[in-house]
């Protein structure tokens, strides 16, 4: 196999995924592996060159140059390829994470908020395609986000956009990881539909069987993150909204609060045009936009 490929990276609190991916977005080799922040920075540093190593010498063997990388990180990642902050991956904060993988791979290396990856990904080959608007939610342990505006990623003056999990949907509600209070992170995260006790996941299950009080802690967080996202949709008028992470996989759950609020909150022209979709490429969502990345750090 001839022809250039890049490396994505979903570097996230617990999987350390990565993907060789062609400009088709096909993934052609992939590997996973615990990201284990807890064993420190030197640690995660080596492991993940190692990972990158081992899937150039498989481009190698197809006839492949590998030409670039991009990795995703959870937390913020200012337009200088610096993580300024990562709650799920400490050991990164401060860390010129772009410059030292630059500098020990030879390649042009982005680096980015994970969310934004996912936006990237489902933008490029997955639910958002036909949009040229949207905003990517991934739901997961927190609340992250992504926008699309005009066709390309929106990061803002200093790269630190898109933290819709840190909007106020409660003034005096319940205190943040961040500092604030009342954030959608604490009402609309895997974390605050399990906040009884039972995982996310299990609470779905009940929820699927019927169960009221699990079918109510998901259109809690359903009517919370339309709250929001209505805001967001008045603001820039966009085309759509597309759930993704773990907690999207309860997609049906979620939705029908979710778009009473939108309906009730928006404007006719915005709210009746946005579609609420659910992201399609899973997992592979982080690596296939980092990869998206990769090849626009070529340029």
């Amino acid at each position: 196999m001839k022809g250039e490929l890049c490396i994505g990276v979903d570097l996230g609190g617990s999987n350390l995924r990565f993907a060789l991916v062609d400009r088709q977005g096909r993934v052609l080799a992939r590997s996973a592996e615990p990201t284990l922040p807890a064993a420190g920075l030197e640690s995660l540093m080596t492991r993940l060159l190692s990972g990158v190593e081992r899937l150039r010498q498989q481009a190698a063997r197809m006839g492949a140059g590998t030409v670039a990388l991009a990795v995703g990180v959870p937390g913020l990642v200012c337009s200088d390829g610096v993580v300024r902050a990562s709650v799920n991956v400490p050991v990164l904060e401060g860390v010129p994470l772009a410059r030292e993988l630059a500098g020990a791979t030879g390649m042009p290396v982005a680096a980015l908020n994970d969310a934004n990856a996912c936006a990237l990904g489902e933008k490029n080959y997955g639910a958002g395609r036909d949009y040229r608007s949207l905003i990517a939610l991934t739901l997961g342990t927190g609340v992250g986000s992504g926008l699309i505006l005009d066709g390309k990623l929106w990061t803002g003056v200093d790269g630190a956009a898109g933290e819709f999990g840190h909007i106020p949907v409660e003034p005096e509600g319940r205190p943040c990881g961040c500092g604030g209070r009342g954030c959608l992170e604490q009402y609309a995260s895997a974390g605050a539909i399990a906040r009884g006790g039972d995982d996310a996941a299990a609470v779905a299950c009940r929820a699927q069987q019927g169960d009221a009080a699990a079918l109510a802690l998901f259109a809690e967080a359903g009517r919370y993150l339309g709250i929001a996202a209505a805001g967001v949709v008045n603001l820039l008028n966009l085309e759509a909204v597309i759930l993704c992470g773990g907690v999207a996989r309860s997609f049906d759950l979620l939705v029908p609060a979710l778009r009473r609020e939108l309906e009730a909150r928006t404007f006719p022209v915005s709210g009746g045009r946005v579609r609420v979709e659910q992201g399609i490429l899973g997992d592979d969502a982080g690596v296939l936009g980092a990869a998206v990345a990769a090849f626009g750090a070529l340029l």
